[in-house]
């Protein structure tokens, strides 16, 4: 596939039209997406159980863990099956409607990952460099801003500020970044100011102090004076800043394309690029939970208690809780 397709399909793509993909390259993006969607929601689905039967481990920054899982499942179990199936069709079979519903629905969930992650950082943040602040009240508004700013940047193109189509392939919707005008042009500058840059300059701010701070009880020997457990939010800030790099390498190459199509002619985008961003994008669903088995023995724990059938008296989990800002739990 070369540039002129992607060309001539920038005028030929709608609901039901021509396709950038010949039906044989559709099936494979089926056979990955209903692979990815297999495996993003029953991973989710395990660690939303992990907290349903392990109360211990519900406290006010693990909610944050609950809501992360909660988007993933959110594109798994609506966006996968729809890509999927029009995929199988060779073009979009869900009409207008369908469209902006599914690219509303894929946006949000999206930017509600990043704004969660934010206040993950955020909550490193505090837990190390500021032990003595409490964020029990103020982690729940946090979470809840995060919500709402995807709510709000996810319905504008449904409401006029830039707009919903489908993709090169015919068999997918995004935000519709071959129409650069003005109205695109604003809205892609706001959405990557606000929800890319603005919360990676926080990211960046929020570990670099917590190394820092790390560093400096390291350097006076005097870890052990202050009242942190320190092999739990170390574990944790680790697990933390991996969800954060991973979830960067999904979504830098969308955030790409969008700029890309913003400052040049978006037919000149390459065909690659603009098809596989989005998939690329995608995959942040399910990669979270293999980092908590990877990065937290907490977790880890957890689940393979609970794969094993074991009952909360059998399983050797720690009272300590992974992510401790507080260390009171939830009424969940």
């Amino acid at each position: 596939m070369g540039s002129e397709l992607l060309n001539s399909s920038f005028e030929d793509v709608s609901f039901g039209g021509k396709s950038a993909f010949s039906q044989f390259e559709h099936n494979i993006v089926a056979g990955y997406l209903i692979t990815a969607c297999v495996i993003s929601l029953s991973s989710n689905l395990v660690v939303l159980m992990m907290f349903v039967k392990y109360r211990e481990l519900r406290n006010a920054t693990n909610a944050i863990i609950i809501n992360l899982a909660f988007t993933d499942v959110g594109v798994a179990g609506i966006g996968y099956p729809m890509s999927a199936a029009s995929d199988l069709h060779g073009s979009w079979k869900f009409g207008y409607t369908g469209c902006q519903i599914y690219a509303a629905l894929n946006i949000f969930f999206g930017m509600a990952s990043i704004g969660l992650l934010t206040v993950v950082a955020m909550d490193r943040y505090i837990s190390i460099c500021r032990p003595h602040v409490g964020m029990n009240q103020k982690m729940t508004l946090l979470i809840t801003a995060a919500w709402l700013n995807a709510l709000f940047w996810s319905s504008m193109p449904i409401v006029g500020w830039a707009g919903y189509a489908p993709d090169p392939t015919g068999a997918t919707c995004t935000i519709n970044w071959r129409n650069n005008n003005v109205s695109f042009i604003s809205y892609t500058m706001a959405v990557v100011s606000i929800n890319f840059i603005i919360p990676l300059c926080v990211m960046f701010y929020c570990y670099y102090n917590v190394s820092v701070t790390v560093q400096m009880y390291k350097t006076s020997n005097c870890l052990g004076s202050v009242n942190i457990d320190w092999s739990d939010q170390l574990d944790v800030t680790k697990m933390s800043v991996l969800m954060i790099a991973m979830f960067l390498m999904a979504w830098s190459p969308y955030a790409l394309v969008c700029l890309w199509a913003s400052f040049s002619d978006p037919a000149k985008i390459p065909t690659p690029m603009a098809i596989i961003a989005p998939l690329f994008a995608k995959s942040s669903t399910f990669y979270n939970p293999c980092i908590y088995v990877i990065a937290n023995k907490k977790f880890r724990r957890a689940i393979i208690a609970m794969l094993r059938c074991q009952t909360r008296q059998e399983a050797t989990i720690s009272n300590h809780l992974p992510m401790a800002t507080s260390q009171l739990p939830l009424n969940l």
